[in-house]
């Protein structure tokens, strides 16, 4: 039985858990899940490696096969290295900030500061500007083979390089020349072309050159700006001589159209007053013809009615209107015998008496 105990590891823990009370037991369980999580413990500390979201892992090998820095970088997360045969050196993956300025102050908090680069310009003036530079790494197996680990991709790479692109670009410049925002923007981009030329075989790879200010001595600085207010002055004078010569023009040119508005306004009036008159003429004309129509048609009407009562019809039409009249009548005397009595039965003598016909009854 005793060998077989030592052959089987778990026959072994078994006898001796027999050996134990319950409580006993359990103490021991517990400090064997505690041996258990310390020697984890140093074997993760000891044996992983845990790469950050914003960095690059190289590996190099000390001992054993593949020696030397892996062609290889390791992203985010945990990785196996072991303790005296392996080291993880880790690079930053994000973009990185280069601030040439004698004003820290000024500058990003967690930048490099460098101080600002001393350039002479064309015509022999010294000026300080103010340069941010950011950059990023693209290749970490070129920096760390070609520059180094830590922070030597600024110290032995970026730095070193970065002034003498810029004095042979923003020189290129006069003292004048450096007031005009365009011509630096351009010379800016002709630093980060020839930067990128020289950096990129050593993986690193600049994103931006950004010209934050620039300051000439005193002395100089004071005599451009005496110079620029003077060129202002100038400038200030023609412009307002120009001014003035445009607002000449812009009061003739108002003048000329207020004569035309009122030349035309002018012809207008004259040519509504044309076409009342013509319209009052037309109106009275047609009005008059009216009028001529209306007196023409009374007069037929006049006419028609006389020649209506001399015809046969007028005398019994007299007659009856006659008969109307003795209607109101309540006593009538005349004379009913003679020559000249009245008989209102004969209307033919009736008719005689008041002229309205001669003679008889026809």
């Amino acid at each position: 039985m005793a060998t077989n105990a030592e052959a089987n590891p778990m026959d072994a823990i078994r006898s001796i858990f027999r050996g134990f009370s319950g409580r006993s037991k359990l103490f021991f369980l517990f400090q064997l899940v505690v041996v258990v999580f310390v020697a984890l413990l140093i074997l993760y500390n000891m044996c992983l490696e845990y790469v950050r979201p914003n960095e690059y892992g190289i590996k190099v090998v000390k001992i054993g096969l593949n020696r030397g820095v892996q062609n290889k970088a390791y992203n985010t997360g945990l990785h196996f290295v072991m303790p005296g045969f392996h080291e993880m050196h880790r690079l930053p993956k994000d973009l990185q900030l280069l601030e040439l300025t004698n004003y820290p102050k000024t500058a990003s908090l967690y930048a490099r500061k460098e101080r600002a680069a001393h350039i002479q310009t064309s015509d022999g003036f010294f000026v300080d500007v103010d340069i941010s530079i950011i950059y990023k790494i693209v290749d970490p197996y070129l920096v760390f083979t070609k520059i180094g680990p830590g922070s030597l991709f600024e110290d032995n790479g970026i730095i070193p390089k970065t002034e003498p692109k810029l004095k042979s670009t923003l020189g290129e410049l006069t003292t004048e020349a450096f007031y005009n925002s365009r011509l630096r923007v351009d010379k800016a981009s002709d630093a980060k072309r020839l930067l990128n030329i020289e950096l990129q075989e050593k993986g690193l790879m600049v994103e931006h050159v950004l010209v934050r200010y620039f300051k000439y001595s005193d002395e100089i600085q004071r005599n451009i700006e005496e110079k620029k207010l003077k060129d202002q002055l100038v400038f200030k004078n023609q412009a307002e001589a120009r001014a003035a010569t445009e607002e000449a023009k812009l009061t003739k040119i108002v003048q000329e159209g207020r004569v035309s508005v009122d030349v035309q306004v002018a012809k207008g009036n004259a040519y509504v007053t044309k076409k009342k008159a013509a319209m009052n003429l037309y109106f009275r004309k047609k009005q008059a013809e009216a009028n001529l129509l209306v007196k023409l048609a009374e007069a037929e009407k006049v006419r028609l009615k006389n020649e209506a009562l001399k015809g046969k019809g007028a005398e019994r039409m007299v007659g009856l209107k006659m008969a109307d009249l003795y209607k109101g009548l309540e006593i009538v005397i005349l004379p009913s015998d003679g020559p000249n009595g009245v008989n209102p039965l004969d209307l033919d003598k009736a008719l005689k008496l008041f002229d309205v016909r001669e003679g008889g009854a026809k």
